[in-house]
This record gives C-alpha cells, structure tokens and sequence, in this order.
C-alpha cells in the first residue's frame, strides 16, 4: 500500500497552480465539463457564451455583503461572504413540502430563494430529490433536472459547492455503477460544483486491511472524478476518528486487537494520493470523535492516551479539506457522545478558535449543519434556524492580539 507524504502548504507557483485560473473560473461558472470546455471553447465563443450568465445579477444580489473581510473595528472576518454555506439537508423538510397545503416555502427553487435572502451565497446538496407538486416534479437527479437546478441557482446568486450522493457500492467497480458515477459527475458539472462526494465513511471498519481496500477504491474513483474536473471527498462521523487497529496479537480471525494510535481517517489520508481524495470534515462529529476517542491500546497491551485535535489535523493536511461541515453543539457529558446539536452558534464549540487555526478562509468552504432543525411542529422552524445560523457565521471574527 503506498503511502503519500503529507502535503504541506503550497507556495509560490504550487499556490498559483492550485488557483482556479480565469479559463477555469468561466468553465464553472457555465457549469461545463472541464474536456467539454477545452475541446469547445474559443476567445470569441467564451465571450458569447459567458455574456448572460456572468452577467446575470439576481434581484437578491446580496447587497448586504459590506464585510468583505475588512476589518471594520471589529476584528478580520473568519468566514468571507462569498464561503458561507449550508448543506440543503438541513432544510430538507422546506425541499420536500408540498408548495399546495403551504405557504411557507416548499421546493428547491422557493427553499433557494429563502437562504439567499438569508444571506447565503453556497449550498451544498444531499440529493436532488422534492416533492412532486414543487416546480421541475419531485426527482431532478437527470440531466434536465441539473439545468433547471443550475437556473434557480443563478436566478438567486447561489453556488453549488458539493453533493452528498452517490458512491459506487461495488468494488471492483460494476459497469452499471460506473455509468452511474459518471451520470453524476456529469450532473455536478452542470451545477458548477468543484467537488462531490458523500454523507458517509470510506469504511465502517476499524481494521488496516479494509481501509487499505476502501482507499484503493477511491483512488480509482478520485481518478474518474479528476478526469471530469471534479474533486472527490468524503465526510466523516465519529468512530472515522477512532484509533485503526493495526498490531497484534491478533483475534481468532487472523484480525490485530491493538492499534498504533494512528486514527482511521488519518490513515486513509497518508495512503490516498492527495490529488485525488478530499475530505470535508463535520466539525461537531469531530468534537465528539475527540470526547470518546482519546485512550488506545498499545501494541504491548499498556493504554496510550491521545487526545484527538481536528484543527490540528486539518493544519497539518492543509488543502485536504477543502469543506467542512459546521455543526454546533452544547457539552452534554450524559449522553455518550459529549454534546448535544444545536444551530451554529449557539453552542460550546469554539469556532472562532478553529476557523483561526486552519485560516485559508478563501479556500475552505464551511455549510451550516443542523441534523435537528426540522420540526414536525414548528414547519418554519429549519428556515428559521438557518437565519440564525447564518447571522452567526457572518459575525465571526478573528480575536485581535
């Protein structure tokens, strides 16, 4: 198994090199796959072409975006305008009502034009599916489905920034699954996405073995993805941040009972090549994964304690994580998992401290997460708590020394 050295940060023409380039920047903004672009696309038919979407400023347009991460007395804006996000399952109860029994906006397109209105500049999809009555009919995971999508996007002055959807349960890769990783690569160029991966772990398993399979896989993946423009991420929970079981003895399987004191995802990070593997790390599961995860046994049998540090492992994987998910959470030392969710910022997870930490403020792309927003008595409730948690995203502020 190859093992890939820690990327550092990149400097000088790396930095450059991983800049989007302003060919780069007009190919996602047309939401075009990247050989499309390059076989198609001519100085006079990009001008063309680039005319009325670039130009095409929704009536919503943001005018409240004054913090442009100046310092205005208050501190340097941790979050710039233009990155903050939120993740549609959070409001997923809004993108799957019935437009005809409410009044409260219900679809994509209504639930789109809420969150810009929020101030909202990103969003993250977990699949493409809404209610029947909704504009477009409730499954918009085709290709006509994804320009109706991109439309609303554009009407509202929103970017598509990654998708929670479909990765290829077979390994080695069935031709019908491929065909279907594809479909949705090329659904992800139509809306402008620059990465696209998944709500779950590479693997549910502690073992070095299977890990060392599932990084194989997306490898091969990641390679697919790269081909069409696209960076391939995963998310984690919290046992993805547990110790992987390494070293011996071994149980009656022929499986290591003990560990190294590596962390799983850590691990799958130093053997996927970091061309072509992301990551995008769900800070609150991260902070539980630190609550429940800090002893391991050794190799010799003693107890090794290591407590988890997810600033830390960001910092030191640097463009690895290009997303997160920012979740809230208030401490909660009854319920196993040592907190409790709750709207972004409203709780005890100090995300000034860790946005200042992993910096990159222009590069990183934190959505708003809110497992629990939905309400089956209070509808307006998810919308509403987007608000909130928009207002405190945008209020974050780098500590003066």
């Amino acid at each position: 198994m190859t093992s890939y050295s820690d990327p550092s940060r990149p400097t000088g023409a790396d930095a450059a090199a991983l800049t989007d380039s302003p060919d780069e920047a007009l190919r996602r903004s047309l939401g075009v796959a990247r050989r499309r672009f390059l076989s198609t696309c001519t100085a006079v038919a990009a001008g063309a072409v680039a005319a009325p979407v670039l130009g095409a400023a929704p009536a919503l347009a943001h005018g409240r975006d004054h913090d442009h991460g100046h310092d205005h007395g208050r501190g340097q804006v941790l979050v710039p305008p233009h990155k903050r996000g939120i993740i549609l399952y959070t409001v997923r109860d809004a993108t799957a009502r019935d437009p005809l029994a409410s009044d409260l906006p219900s679809g994509f397109r209504e639930v789109f034009k809420q969150l810009a209105r929020h101030g909202y500049r990103q969003v993250e999809f977990a699949g493409y599916r809404q209610h029947a009555n909704a504009p477009g009919g409730d499954n918009l995971e085709t290709v006509e489905g994804a320009k109706l999508l991109r439309r609303w996007l554009d009407e509202y002055g929103l970017r598509a920034q990654g998708n929670h959807g479909f990765i290829p349960p077979s390994w080695p890769l069935t031709a019908a699954d491929q065909d279907t990783f594809k479909k949705h690569l090329e659904i992800a160029n139509i809306l402008g996405m620059d990465h696209m991966g998944t709500g779950g772990d590479p693997t549910g398993s502690s073992y070095r073995a299977d890990w060392d399979v599932a990084a194989d896989k997306w490898n091969a993946l990641g390679e697919i993805a790269r081909r069409e423009g696209i960076k391939l991420y995963t998310h984690n929970h919290d046992s993805a941040y547990g110790f992987l079981l390494d070293r011996g003895p071994l149980d009656d399987q022929g499986r290591p009972t003990r560990s190294s004191g590596i962390r799983k995802l850590e691990y799958f990070l130093k053997i996927t090549d970091p061309k072509l593997v992301w990551l995008e790390m769900d800070i609150f599961w991260a902070h539980v994964a630190q609550y429940k995860f800090h002893t391991y046994t050794a190799p010799d049998g003693s107890t090794r304690r290591n407590v988890f540090d997810p600033a830390g492992l960001v910092t030191r994987y640097n463009k690895r994580y290009p997303l997160f998910h920012a979740k809230d959470g208030v401490v909660d030392t009854a319920n196993g998992m040592g907190w409790d969710m709750v709207p972004f910022g409203t709780g005890d997870i100090d995300y000034t401290t860790f946005f200042s930490r992993v910096g990159l403020s222009n590069y990183r792309n934190p959505m708003v997460e809110d497992d629990n927003s939905p309400s089956a008595t209070d509808p307006a409730q998810s919308l509403r708590e987007a608000k909130i948690s928009y207002d405190n995203m945008a209020a974050l502020r780098r500590r003066r020394r």
